[in-house]
């Protein structure tokens, strides 16, 4: 009995992530709009499964900010402002100064430690990649590169909680950004491309590069989120 009940645990929190790893790329996606309600049901429906795993899965999408739950109405897709996208940046902002002084000071792969250049060769390939969608002004293919490429970035300074926390982080700031930039009909030169240039500053322990980076993307981003949110 005790091995029935373990698969089946493990079956409905593999299906439990599945779900809310699917409604997250909806909302990413902006197929899910701001402000779209939807039942547990309807869900369920929608995906051929029990309700369970379902209204798990909209809970903890609940709380991570993307979705916000209503008693008697059921969920509705979060709405986020300028202001909440600048308290975004500045939220990471703390996070990757720490991270990049670290890392820069004594994190960062020696020449002599070929698994962790190679980890590092493995984060300016995914850059490459971004960098791409970005020239193109392909968003969806750009949101997934990009969050793989900060995962991998973050986890070279060994700290799971941290590097969990900055994704969080970003899937929320992409989910605010794509709110915004789905009114914008061509986004080439509206996306940011430096992911190599980071990560060549970080190798070379430019510390002052990599804010000066991050601080004009940052504030990139948050002039078009602005100007795009204004009445």
């Amino acid at each position: 009995m005790a091995g029935t009940g373990g698969s089946g645990a493990v079956t409905r929190s593999t299906l439990r992530q599945q779900i809310a790893d699917a409604l997250r790329d909806e909302v990413l996606g902006g197929r899910l709009r701001p402000g779209q309600e939807f039942t547990v049901k309807e869900i369920a429906e929608q995906y051929g499964v029990s309700a369970t795993p379902v209204r798990e899965a909209l809970v903890d999408l609940s709380a991570q900010g993307l979705l916000d739950a209503d008693q008697h109405r059921g969920f509705r897709v979060h709405e986020y402002s300028g202001a909440d996208y600048r308290g975004m940046i500045e939220a990471r902002s703390l996070i990757t100064e720490g991270m990049f002084q670290s890392l820069v000071a004594s994190g960062m792969p020696q020449a002599d430690d070929p698994r962790a250049l190679a980890q590092l060769a493995a984060v300016r390939r995914r850059g490459e990649e971004a960098q791409r969608a970005a020239t193109a002004g392909d968003l969806n293919i750009l949101i997934g590169y990009d969050l793989r490429y900060w995962r991998e970035l973050s986890n070279l300074f060994g700290n799971a909680y941290l590097a969990d926390f900055l994704h969080r982080m970003r899937v929320q700031s992409w989910v605010c950004t794509v709110q915004h930039l789905r009114h914008v009909s061509d986004l080439k030169g509206h996306l940011w491309s430096g992911h190599t240039e980071l990560v060549d500053a970080l190798a070379h322990r430019d510390a002052d590069g990599a804010r000066a980076i991050v601080t004009a993307y940052n504030e990139h981003a948050l002039t078009l989120i602005e100007r795009l949110d204004a009445p």
